[in-house]
C-alpha cells in the first residue's frame, strides 16, 4: 500500500472523554494512520491537529467520511490535502526555551526576532502558570526552529540572549537532542 498522500486535520470540541478514541477509529477503519499529531486541552475546549497517511483512495474515504465524523464528536472539522515536507536548504534544528513573568507579546516578539533571520519556527507551546510561592502569573515558550546552516551559530546565540535581556526574558538557545 503506498502511503504518499497526505492529509492535516484539524478538530476542535468540548472537551470530553472519548474524542481521540472517536477520530482515530474512524482514522483506522479508513485504512488511514496517524502520521504526525498534536493534541491538547485549551480552556474548556479539546484541539486536534494531526496529518493523517494513507493512499490516495484511503485518504478520498477519509475525506467524505469528514462531515459525518464531525457531527459525531460534536467538533468542528477542517482538513486540506498536503505533501511530505521537503527541504532543499540544510537546516539545523535548535531548541528555544523562554520563561518569564507573564505578559503580552511575548510570542509575537519572539517570532519576530526569528523571522527577521529567516529562521522558521517548526514547533512551538506556550503554558502559562502562576508561580510557586509567590502567585506571580508566568509564561513559558518551547520551541523548534530551523536554522540555515550557513548561519554563524555564535552569533545568532548573542544576538538572541541580547534580545532577551532587553525583554527580561530568561532564555536558552541549543541544538536539539534527537
Amino acid at each position: 500500500m503506498s502511503t504518499d498522500h497526505h492529509l492535516v486535520i484539524s478538530a476542535l470540541g468540548e472537551d470530553k472523554p472519548g474524542l481521540i478514541h472517536g477520530l482515530s477509529r474512524q482514522i483506522l477503519d479508513s485504512g488511514c494512520s496517524i502520521a504526525d499529531s498534536r493534541m491538547t486541552v485549551l480552556g474548556g475546549d479539546f484541539a486536534i491537529l494531526m496529518l493523517v497517511s494513507g493512499s490516495w483512495n484511503k485518504i478520498a474515504k477519509l475525506e467524505t467520511q469528514l462531515p459525518n465524523i464531525q457531527e459525531g464528536l460534536g467538533m468542528t472539522i477542517l482538513s486540506r490535502r498536503t505533501s511530505k515536507k521537503t527541504s532543499t536548504q540544510k537546516l539545523l534544528p535548535y531548541a528555544v526555551e523562554v520563561v518569564a513573568m507573564d505578559h503580552p507579546g511575548i510570542v509575537h516578539n519572539l517570532a519576530d526576532f526569528f523571522s527577521t533571520r529567516q529562521i522558521n519556527v517548526q514547533d512551538l507551546v506556550t503554558t502559562s502558570y502562576n508561580a510557586a510561592h509567590t502567585g506571580t502569573p508566568m509564561f513559558t515558550v518551547h520551541m523548534t526552529v530551523g536554522v540555515p546552516a550557513s548561519t554563524h551559530i555564535a552569533s545568532l546565540r548573542e544576538e538572541f540572549m541580547d534580545f532577551c535581556d532587553q525583554l527580561n526574558l530568561d532564555a536558552v538557545i541549543e541544538p536539539m537532542k534527537i
